[in-house]
């Protein structure tokens, strides 16, 4: 069903007035803004070639334990390989630091032959973030094939009777979906673009209709896991299982579903995408449990709010997306996206989330959450946050070339 935007205009300018009047937070203006961007970008080049001297040549960085003074990294297969890389690959274009595109390259050599793995769903993450962008700066046969090879294994595993592909494979006669997949559609249009062939494309929109359909509430918050049966589609059960109950509102969820759909939408020009993509950020923004400075609690329901821990990872992400998607509604409506990912751009590359030179173990931004359920990575640096909070930079500062 198609709900008129106009409403959702008069919910957002409430977002904006408890902003801007209860909490009386003075906006940036938006040049200095971008002069707070501009000197992040330059340090952030300079702390990630700290990070890179801390690396053995075939780990990635995955976050860093303080506590225990702990770098922590991993191989190229899980999901977040691609994202030091593609961090890196924004930092070289924003800065033309060479250094920074060779280290790339080499990791993205150790990377590459994850284009065949298809044990995983996360293939959008790992190979178009790195190699999606590395084709967009240089473009290379080279690149065609590995983002068209890591397509066709993400494919492999869409199912028709259920609509959607297949994230996690624990249980075989469960066939469960998560609503970080949706970031993943990406690389599926690549493919299409790259070959002519349209059942990437298809793939890539029924995965998205079938989510729309089940994943959100009416709300629309998103679950985290929908569990269908693999035989006919039936949706069996629904849980949030990173957040703090199957009801909750994980933060990073919100922020993956507005992202995704906000990429749906550019891909296909369908506005339900972009009806969904508005719904969801208004959600999101008008939360009563969204702090001042933009940057969400792990979980918009955690029952310890205001003593939550912040996830800087969910606030990259969100900002990221509402940058893009305030270019693509009418005024005002694109202003009130512009203004509160300012808010969250500026929160971000304060001193309270962004880490000094030689610090937080070479990773830009703190606060990060990773599972907050299982007790793993809470209040700690993230390898996604720094590609996200990268990336809003980049955005930011190509939106305000005018200045």
């Amino acid at each position: 069903m198609m709900y008129s935007l106009k409403w959702g205009v008069a919910s957002l300018f409430i977002f904006v007035g408890t902003i801007a009047n209860a909490q009386n937070e003075k906006h940036p203006s938006r040049k200095s803004l971008l002069e707070t961007v501009e000197k992040r970008i330059k340090e952030s080049a300079s702390q990630y070639t700290f990070l890179m001297q801390e690396l053995k040549p075939d780990r990635f960085p995955v976050t860093y334990y303080e506590d225990k003074g702990q770098l922590v990294t991993s191989g190229s297969e899980p999901w977040v390989g691609g994202f030091y890389p593609g961090g890196l690959l924004y930092l070289y274009e924003l800065t033309g630091d060479t250094l920074l595109y060779q280290e790339a390259l080499r990791k993205m050599d150790v990377l590459k032959k994850e284009q065949f793995n298809i044990t995983t769903h996360d293939l959008g993450f790992m190979m178009y973030c790195s190699f999606g962008n590395a084709k967009r700066l240089e473009p290379k046969p080279a690149y065609d094939s590995i983002l068209v090879n890591s397509a066709r294994s993400l494919a492999s595993r869409f199912n028709p009777k259920v609509g959607c592909l297949r994230s996690w494979d624990s249980d075989s006669s469960q066939f469960m979906v998560i609503i970080d997949n949706m970031v993943n559609l990406e690389l599926l249009f690549a493919a299409t673009k790259m070959t002519g062939d349209s059942s990437f494309y298809k793939i890539a929109v029924e995965h998205a209709n079938t989510t729309m359909k089940h994943h959100f509430r009416p709300d629309y918050s998103s679950h985290h896991l929908v569990i269908y049966n693999p035989g006919n589609g039936e949706v069996r059960k629904k849980q949030t299982v990173q957040g703090a109950s199957d009801s909750s509102a994980w933060a990073r969820g919100q922020a993956w579903g507005l992202y995704g759909y906000t990429v749906m939408y550019r891909e296909t020009g369908d506005p339900l995408y972009l009806e969904q993509a508005n719904r969801i950020g208004q959600f999101i923004l008008n939360h009563p449990h969204l702090p001042a400075d933009g940057i969400p609690y792990w979980d918009f329901d955690a029952e310890d709010i205001p003593a939550a821990p912040r996830d800087a990872s969910a606030g990259a992400v969100i900002c990221s997306a509402l940058l893009e998607l305030s270019g693509y509604v009418e005024q005002p409506l694109s202003e009130i996206y512009l203004k509160a990912a300012e808010k969250m751009l500026q929160s971000l590359t304060s001193p309270t989330y962004f880490s000094d030179y030689g610090k937080n173990g070479g990773f830009l931004l703190r606060h990060g959450v990773g599972n907050y359920p299982r007790h793993a990575d809470i209040d700690v640096p993230l390898i996604y946050a720094d590609y996200y909070f990268i990336e809003s930079m980049a955005r930011y500062k190509r939106m305000n070339a005018r200045y």
